[in-house]
């Protein structure tokens, strides 16, 4: 208690003061769940979470003269924020969330004492409060005896915690991933027995929780809890179908834990947090999707061949379409959905390398391929090599370093990062006679390809390469529209 008082120091007189404030008003209020679970951690919270007595218009009022800024964007759930300083804190009012069974979204009922408020939270781990102002130590469920064991429970029976909110399911399997901690066996019981359950809950709130679970710094054991519980099933169905049924003869390895495996030796090969864009500053969540994802396709392409063998002929680009679709269905953003499917789709374009029988063209086309996408390639691809035989990874790791020589030296000879038909598209114009258009496309993607092939030739040559190239098009017989 000393020591979790100790690392609380830096904000005991905010604490404080909030706590005078609240009871000058005549209200209750506690510091609760992950601030108190992460002092007795050794860690500070970045941000404050406290629960009242008070309704959510009284806190207003307490807060906005105390508050550099304040918000209530989340009034309807009994949340006010506010930010003094360098603090940013969220009070709530004493609440019960509840779904109705249909819809996705809770219905908040508002509690009157701290004690409900407690039986109510997720985990006891995150039903601990300290009192304000006077720092007394509430722990009705043993909260900080489960903490100490790296035991997960709910305060009241799991079924009642999960039928209030079904994502809470969910957060164990985050929990078991940020924390460490095992799952009792009465909460995986009951979270096997209402998976189907988390169907009602949006999209946007699992992704939520999807992610943090990705950006733990041990995500394996929640993915692991996330398959066997069933809930993976519902929101992520692609992850248990790599359990393919292992044949007689074992002709290939077992797809679900080499995926596991490939997202470790990821995680591994993330730069630090503080790093330049070209070390993949962890955590990195495009990097780990894909390196989870990234034989999402090896179910549907499943062959096996004459003479023993099993083949997965292009499962990275029915990978790639999957991935697309399911992270578009859990409502991730654009920008995210196409860098992963993009990095599934060319996770496996090295093993065309072979001994470095690539010529400087096939180099040139594997780095514009990938574009800024470049260094999260060259760690998937790394960390798709789970094989037991050191002879095989060591030859592996050889060829890929040598293929980042070469890209290295090709970018500092070529600038490949800008790579650029030798003409631009009023060049193009100019040499052709033709207004900008759909046949001006065509010529500066005609004149790329020339550039990714043949590499800087000239503009003598790339003048000729286009006139040669427009002899052939149906349009060259036309009048010249000049520009």
């Amino acid at each position: 208690m000393r020591r979790a008082t100790a690392h609380l120091a830096p904000v005991v007189p905010l604490l404080t003061e909030l706590g005078e404030l609240f009871a000058a008003q005549g209200h209750e209020l506690a510091l609760v769940g992950g601030p108190v679970r992460d002092a007795f951690l050794g860690r500070l919270s970045p941000d404050l979470d406290f629960t009242t007595s008070a309704t959510p218009d009284e806190t207003l009022a307490i807060l906005r003269p105390w508050a550099d800024a304040h918000w209530d964007i989340g009034r309807e759930f009994g949340t006010i924020g506010a930010r003094r300083g360098e603090h940013t804190v969220e009070v709530t009012s004493y609440r019960a969330d509840a779904y109705d069974g249909q819809s996705r979204k809770p219905v908040v009922a508002f509690g009157d004492n701290l004690g409900d408020d407690l039986v109510r939270r997720d985990f006891t781990v995150n039903a601990m409060a300290m009192r304000l102002p006077s720092m007394e130590f509430v722990d009705p469920y043993a909260g900080l005896a489960d903490l100490a064991a790296r035991r997960l429970r709910t305060p009241g029976p799991p079924e009642v915690s999960f039928g209030d909110d079904p994502l809470r399911m969910m957060r164990a399997c985050r929990f078991a991933a940020q924390l460490g901690v095992d799952v009792a066996p009465e909460v995986r019981e009951a979270m096997r027995a209402m998976a189907p359950s988390i169907e009602i809950v949006s999209a946007e709130r699992v992704r939520d929780e999807l992610t943090k679970l990705l950006l733990a710094p041990q995500p394996r054991a929640g993915l692991r809890l996330l398959v066997e519980s069933g809930l993976a099933d519902h929101v992520l169905p692609e992850l248990p179908a790599l359990k393919l049924e292992v044949d007689e003869h074992h002709r290939h390895k077992d797809v679900y834990e080499h995926s596991l495996t490939v997202l470790d030796q990821a995680i591994a090969l993330e730069g630090p947090p503080d790093g330049p864009e070209s070390s993949v500053p962890g955590p990195d969540l495009v990097l780990r999707l894909a390196a989870l994802l990234h034989d999402v396709g090896k179910p549907a392409t499943r062959r096996f061949e004459a003479g023993g063998g099993v083949s997965f002929h292009h499962h990275e680009v029915v990978g790639a379409k999957l991935t697309a679709k399911r992270l578009k269905a859990l409502r991730f953003d654009k920008d995210t959905v196409k860098a992963v499917s993009r990095l599934v789709e060319l996770h496996l374009r090295f093993h065309g390398y072979g001994d470095g029988a690539w010529t400087d063209s096939a180099v040139r086309r594997y780095v514009t391929d990938a574009g800024p996408l470049l260094p999260r390639l060259h760690r998937l691809t790394r960390s798709d090599s789970t094989t037991r035989n050191a002879r095989k990874a060591a030859r592996l790791s050889q060829t890929y370093d040598a293929l980042e020589v070469r890209i290295e030296a090709l970018m500092e000879a070529e600038e490949l990062a800008k790579v650029r038909p030798e003409l631009d598209g009023n060049q193009i114009a100019a040499v052709l006679g033709i207004r900008p258009g759909p046949v001006l496309g065509r010529a500066y993607a005609h004149l790329l390809e020339v550039r990714l092939d043949r590499g800087i030739i000239g503009q003598d040559a790339v003048e000729q390469e286009l006139r040669d190239w427009w002899a052939q098009q149906p349009e060259s017989s036309a009048e010249p529209t000049g520009p």
